[in-house]
């Protein structure tokens, strides 16, 4: 088996996956539902962004959260195939792990980005303003983001010998990440504490937030960084993650 092939195939088998999962896909609807409308309500009102309202400030950020979750329990599929020993048949094959490794992530990586697609509808539907135009340039972003978050839920899985033991380590990754990105709330500015800002600058999800909403939301936001430094951060992580995802998927046996 060729190595372009062995890719196409393992990137299909976890799209068909993920289609085939319907209560997947149900809850891919409703959760980043229940943040638009549910928080955006709760805290429009009590948190106020200079030059934009709430529910537009808080659309990019459950983009960049349904990535994250989404991405990161993409890593699940590696201990089912090791429990239904799919994953053993596939390292014996004369295919590089760096090929097996990049066929499973691009793979949960358009899943994830299907459903952060799902997340474009909503803000379209509930009249959250923006436009529609900037998906186009918001698609490469989100590809960014979720190639290195699906790269760490694969790491983690790599190690992982249970499904609980990853439940675990996922949690206690994910919702660090999601808070100190500046998803719900911002994380620059006067009365935001010094170590919260220090934290976020070393937080990935950070720059790919601020990354969307400088294409989603234009001139009304005013960036933390510039897209450059944004886009090139994101590009240094992806190529680190999918080096160190190769080692650990070359130490699976």
């Amino acid at each position: 088996m060729s190595e372009a092939r062995a890719l196409y195939t393992l990137w299909l088998r976890e799209i068909k996956r993920f289609l085939r999962d319907r209560v997947r896909v149900a809850v891919s609807f409703i959760q980043p539902l229940l943040w638009l409308v549910v928080f955006a309500a709760g805290f429009g009102a009590r948190l106020v962004i200079p030059g934009i309202d709430y529910p537009q400030y808080l659309f990019p950020g459950i983009i960049g959260q349904t990535l994250l979750f989404t991405a990161m329990f993409m890593g699940i599929s590696v201990i089912w195939d090791k429990e239904f020993g799919f994953m053993k048949e596939v390292l014996v094959s004369p295919v590089s792990r760096f090929t097996i490794f990049m066929g499973k992530m691009l793979g949960d990586s358009t899943a994830a980005m299907i459903q952060g697609l799902i997340v474009f509808a909503f803000g379209f539907i509930l009249g959250i303003p923006f436009d529609p135009g900037s998906l186009i340039v918001a698609l490469p972003i989100m590809l960014l983001i979720t190639i290195g978050l699906v790269s760490i839920g694969l790491i983690i899985a790599s190690f992982m010998g249970s499904l609980e033991n990853f439940g675990a380590i996922q949690t206690f990754i994910n919702l660090p990440l999601f808070f100190l990105s500046g998803s719900l709330f911002p994380i620059s500015g006067a009365g935001t504490p010094e170590w919260l800002q220090i934290a976020a600058r070393f937080n990935p999800l950070t720059y790919g937030v601020d990354a969307l909403r400088t294409v989603i939301l234009g001139s009304a936001w005013t960036p933390l960084n510039p897209l450059y430094i944004n886009i090139g951060v994101l590009c240094l992580f992806d190529v680190a993650m999918i080096a160190v995802g190769t080692w650990a998927f070359s130490r699976m046996k």
